[in-house]
């Protein structure tokens, strides 16, 4: 398959890009900064220098893609868990006005997000994560639902958190089975944290 991977550069996409493209998968690799091309290229993607904002810009380079699939695996998310919550106005933007913006210009690709599995704490973030989710749905979309993330680079690098979880190389080596997933919700979490 043809594959966007929109966040490839990110905690999740640096993992994913590779086993796509050992997959025998043809991979381009989105991220909004140029000095991160050439590790999208070392990964074995062919580098899109786009910022999901832009447009028309997002428009181009997909047409020029061709995608089967686009996964999309864009946060606006802070360093330090400390300033996770000054960060929510910036991640909701992303999630949905970005995600419009995927779509819009995805064409007839397959759109696979990611979306988290706990609940949120605010009627606001609640409402955000259902609209961004919905969007995806009524595209005929897939929403991977990921536990909280642990692991090397994570908020919780040594320890897991409280479930739902799961280990950010786990959820990389899941995630290609959203290729052949239905339309819908799919959990990705650990299991054995949830017994």
């Amino acid at each position: 398959m043809r594959i966007f991977v929109a966040g490839a550069s990110g905690l999740i996409g640096v993992r994913l890009v590779p086993l796509l493209v050992s997959a025998g998968h043809t991979v381009a690799g989105m991220t909004r900064s140029p000095g991160k091309a050439d590790l999208l290229a070392g990964l074995g993607a062919e580098p899109v220098i786009c910022d999901v904002y832009d447009a028309s810009g997002l428009t181009k380079a997909l047409a020029s893609f061709r995608p089967d699939v686009v996964i999309h695996q864009l946060t606006d998310l802070p360093d330090s868990v400390s300033d996770l919550a000054g960060a929510a106005a910036a991640n909701r933007r992303i999630r949905i006005e970005g995600t419009a913006n995927l779509l819009r210009a995805a064409g007839g690709a397959r759109l696979i997000a990611q979306s988290i599995s706990w609940e949120q704490d605010t009627d606001q973030a609640r409402a955000g994560t259902g609209q961004f989710e919905r969007m995806v749905l009524t595209a005929g979309g897939v929403v991977l639902r990921y536990g909280q993330f642990w692991g090397p680079g994570t908020y919780y690098p040594d320890q897991p958190p409280a479930p739902p979880r799961i280990h950010i190389d786990e959820a990389a080596l899941l995630t290609p089975a959203a290729l052949n997933a239905p339309p819908g919700v799919t959990l990705v979490v650990d299991d054995r944290a949830l017994v």
